[in-house]
């Protein structure tokens, strides 16, 4: 195994949902966390979010090793198509996420593969473990990377709950058990990289699961 990995947040802002009856005129601005993990020499990139050209300067000269998206919603998939064709690399989507793909994207360029439970992947000596952690939307993923102790959760899991289930394809009790069974089961010294705002780990966040069920989001 080679030196530890280069975790390189890359905070991108947009607007979510601009010309939609379901949203305010104009839309909703939004930031989003795009992660950049790798070496000096090669890199992976999860999530690509609003500005593909601030991502692809954080990847700099390393070998794009690919795009991992954790779901499918607008905001962290807008600028996937524009980072993959300036990285010349690959978008992995987990299939139950593609028609929300298509709500962006259409169906003329769709990703290149498809994302499963348990598929691993490498960068720097070290593996990124892909984990369905479905609720949020149906093919939401999460990616740990076990040799270093850190979560990937995309907008399973933030500081202080759950991601948001508001949509007819999202569901709260499942969202609970994704987290419960899948990622608060990973040790608590855990850093946990969400796909909005500030890290956490899994020993913060177990403890105020009772705190969630009773809210019910």
């Amino acid at each position: 195994m080679t030196d530890e990995l280069q975790i390189h947040r890359v905070v991108t802002s947009g607007v979510l949902g601009a010309g939609r009856p379901e949203y305010p005129p104009g839309g909703v601005p939004i930031e989003n966390n795009v992660f950049v993990v790798g070496d000096d020499s090669s890199a992976l990139i999860i999530d690509a979010a609003h500005d593909a050209e601030a991502v692809a300067a954080a990847v700099g000269a390393r070998d794009p090793l690919g795009i991992l998206l954790t779901h499918g919603h607008e905001d962290h998939v807008n600028a996937a198509i524009a980072l993959a064709d300036r990285l010349d690399t690959h978008l992995y989507l987990h299939p139950a996420d593609l028609f929300l793909w298509e709500e962006t994207h259409g169906v003329d360029r769709l990703p290149d593969f498809e994302l499963a439970d348990g598929a691993v992947f490498s960068v720097g000596g070290h593996e990124l473990a892909t984990l369905h952690t479905p609720g949020h939307t149906p093919g939401s993923v999460s990616f740990y990377a076990g040799s270093i102790a850190t979560l990937f959760s995309g907008d399973t899991l933030f500081e202080g709950g759950p991601g948001a289930t508001r949509w007819e394809y999202s569901d709260f009790a499942q969202i609970i058990e994704s987290i419960n069974t899948r990622l608060l089961t990973l040790p608590a010294v855990t850093t946990v990289h969400p796909g909005h705002g500030a890290a956490t780990t899994v020993g913060a966040e177990s403890p105020q699961i009772a705190a969630w069920l009773e809210r019910g989001w």
